[in-house]
């Protein structure tokens, strides 16, 4: 692979990782909005574990991207970061289902 080759990759794998992160953000957004309507309460445990993902997305996105960009073979992504962002997501179904 050249090194115009990863730059490549590694920019497909920003605007990825950036595109996740704003439909997170969108949705986190409509989230927001309802838990405003419900008179917040417990809606708004769905909300922060929604702002909390999008976070996640960003900072996992930034790291993988700078990974790519720097390596001469690309390294795998920290299985931790993926493992909090899958748990996140489930936490805010969880989260979901319980406040409707």
């Amino acid at each position: 692979m050249s090194p115009h080759d990863h730059g490549a990759q590694a920019e497909r794998t920003g605007l990825a990782w950036r595109r996740t992160a704003l439909a997170a953000t969108a949705c986190t957004l409509l989230l927001l909005h309802t838990a405003a309507r419900r008179g917040w309460g417990t809606a708004v445990v769905p909300v922060v574990f929604a702002g909390t993902m999008v976070i996640t997305f960003v900072v996992a996105g930034a790291i993988r991207e700078r990974a790519l960009r720097r390596a001469e073979i690309p390294k795998p992504l920290n299985p931790s970061l993926a493992v909090t962002a899958s748990a996140l997501v489930v936490a805010t179904a969880i989260a979901l289902i319980a406040v409707r």
